[in-house]
């Protein structure tokens, strides 16, 4: 029998390994677990929204940003320290590296198309084809359909009827018999009156990165407008927190500098059509300020993103804005040795760039007016995004591969967290970066076979669940109790003292992260006084997430991802109050320790919540370079 809105019907499922997401990690994880089980196990992937277009690839790319090709894994790991101040583990990064061009092969193999040298045109990659390179990283492609292709491939391996999609999952689940051991978890129909109850003996937690927990550039008319996909809430870093894995790098962020309103990416027309940046008056900011850049050294000769963006703020701040991309004079440039066809063609390609991507920037270039080879276009620097796959490394501390990584970053199976069974990849794994998307499907198809092998060894656990299933059930609808009980208490429902909206909420989160931990109405600045006061109202924020409403499944679903965006903004605000330094200037600073401190602070934060006693408790752990590093020549 189908539940009602209040009492919904309670489903049990047991699996042998769950998937919680439905992007590029998890179809890499889905893919490769299938190849390793067999026939033997269940194998169940749940998603909150549809495979063929969820996660960051949603939309589709102009291009794969992580293909090694005649680059070796070193000389990877160099680069993504080099941009990542240093602070990286070189286990996870090299891994990836040795690993990622397999997986673009399998993409190419699967239907997406690859640009190829002329001398190369038709050849597949495995077999010497020689890709369109935009950079020493990345190759072009046409990708608008690159997610449906990646999950065409998933769904063939798992089977549909292995593969629950508009279920959002709200809670991992501990183990009722065992200390410390994941056990399975709770989700939501987002179209049905419905509550699924997991139990698993494996788990991948891939549900991406944190979006909308500051206040976007993009309000009224444009809200919803953001770099990252808005359906990005934060939950893996929640999720795993709530059960007790351990944090590491949550201080770091992720603040690109994008077209203006459109969020636009700028890679291609930097790398591709050799454009330049300019401030108002048409001077290059980053030769400029390349004297206070120094200040950062040695990180500064390898040019960090942070560090591009901290010169571009200087000029923003002295008064010398907009910063501009010049793509009338980069498109000039390269037509003076085309033909009039191969500057239509030209053309073509940089419409595609964003049609491919960022549909949002072709129809506000289209809004205003704006013919980009005609045209410059202001850049600006976004608001802070949280991530481990892009130019980000914060994330979980995982287990890494048993024949490089040393004792200490090593406990047991590949990618696996701090909680027994509890595995994560791409957005999921901490202290790494640059892994994007082939980079997060390669890291799912580490981790899937990983899981096989996990669930193998421990083929005789039986999951418990720690939690009353009825319990969990009335937590997760109290918003919607909460909206009955009280609905007619005031003439306007929106507005009432016994509850408060979704919308409302994330509004509250978004205006405290924005004024008192580092968001764009402080340019990116922060103290130990102001991130006191942000801590504070975070802590009345979570009281009143038990006043959450929810008049529909929608609401009901954004209640709980706006508690996720409210558990991983806290871990943000916890790691840079305990960093006593400013180590990604740029990103954000920490005006009352303004400098690098690499004799106190080259070293990974780490963080966790116990969810028996409700405290968090913080610390520096070690930084190991295993591959000798020399910062100067990395880059995008």
């Amino acid at each position: 029998m189908s539940g009602t809105f209040g009492n919904p019907e309670i489903i049990d499922i047991e699996t042998d390994i769950l998937i919680i997401g439905g992007g590029m990690a998890a179809c890499g994880c889905a893919y490769e677990a299938r190849r390793w089980a067999g026939d033997d196990l269940k194998i169940t992937l749940v998603d909150k929204a549809a495979m063929d277009r969820s996660g960051a690839v949603a939309m589709g790319l102009s291009a794969i940003n992580t293909y090694m090709g005649d680059n070796a894994p070193e000389d990877y790991c160099r680069m993504v320290s080099a941009d990542l101040m240093g602070i990286t583990r070189d286990d996870l990064v090299y891994d990836v590296g040795r690993h990622v061009d397999g997986t673009v092969h399998l993409f190419e193999e699967w239907g997406l198309p690859i640009w190829k040298d002329k001398s190369t045109e038709g050849v597949p990659l495995k077999d010497g084809g020689k890709p369109v390179r935009s950079g020493k990283w990345q190759i072009m492609i046409n990708g608008e359909g690159y997610k449906t292709i990646v999950s065409e491939a998933a769904k063939k391996a798992l089977g549909i009827e292995n593969i629950m999609e508009r279920v959002f999952i709200v809670r991992l689940l501990r183990d009722a018999s065992e200390d410390n051991r994941i056990a399975g978890a709770v989700g939501l129909s987002v179209r049905e009156h419905k509550l699924y109850v997991f139990k698993a003996n494996a788990v991948l937690n891939v549900a991406g990165g944190a979006v909308n927990i500051f206040r976007p550039r993009s309000m009224g008319e444009g809200m919803g407008r953001t770099w990252y996909p808005v359906w990005n809430a934060g939950s893996t870093y929640a999720m795993a927190a709530e059960v007790g894995a351990e944090l590491t790098m949550m201080e770091n962020r992720f603040v690109p500098a994008r077209f203006k309103d459109g969020y636009g990416p700028v890679g291609a027309w930097f790398l591709l059509f050799k454009s330049k940046a300019s401030n108002a008056y048409g001077e290059n900011y980053l030769v400029k300020n390349a004297d206070m850049l120094k200040d950062f050294a040695p990180y500064d000769a390898a040019f960090p993103t942070c560090l591009r963006n901290h010169a571009m703020l200087k000029e923003l701040k002295d008064g010398n804005g907009p910063i501009f991309m010049d793509t009338p004079s980069a498109m000039a440039k390269l037509a003076e040795t085309m033909t009039p066809s191969e500057i239509e063609h030209l053309e073509a390609e940089a419409w595609e760039d964003f049609l491919d991507m960022c549909i949002g920037q072709a129809g506000v270039w289209a809004g205003m007016n704006v013919r980009p080879e005609e045209t410059m276009s202001e850049l600006m620097p976004t608001e802070p995004y949280l991530l481990g796959s892009h130019s980000g490394c914060c994330g979980i501390w995982v287990s890494g591969p048993e024949d490089i990584a040393p004792a200490e970053w090593r406990w047991g199976y590949n990618r696996m967290t701090t909680v027994k069974g509890l595995f994560t990849a791409g957005d999921g794994v901490g202290a790494s970066g640059h892994k994007f998307s082939s980079g997060s499907h390669t890291e799912g198809r580490i981790a899937g076979k990983a899981m096989v092998k996990f669930v193998r060894d421990n083929k005789d656990f039986k999951p418990t669940l720690k939690a009353d299933v009825k319990e969990i059930a009335e937590e997760i609808y109290r918003p919607v109790r909460n909206y009955f009980e009280h609905k007619d208490k005031t003439t306007a429902e929106d507005v009432n003292p016994y509850y408060i909206t979704p919308k409302m909420f994330q509004m509250r989160l978004q205006k405290y992260m924005d004024e008192y931990v580092a968001g764009v109405a402080t340019y990116y600045q922060t103290n130990a006084k102001m991130l006191e006061i942000g801590l504070r109202h975070l802590a009345w924020l979570h009281e009143d997430s038990r006043n959450l409403r929810a008049k529909d499944l929608h609401e009901l679903m954004r209640a709980w991802e706006n508690y996720h965006r409210m558990w991983a903004a806290e871990a943000h605000l916890r790691h840079i109050m305990f960093r006593e330094e400013t180590r990604y200037p740029g990103f954000y600073y920490r005006t009352d320790f303004p400098g690098l401190d690499e004799a106190e602070w080259k070293c990974f934060v780490n963080s966790r919540y116990d969810p028996d006693t409700g405290e968090w408790t913080l610390k520096k752990v070690p930084h190991r370079d295993l591959v000798e590093k020399h910062y100067g020549g990395g880059g995008h």
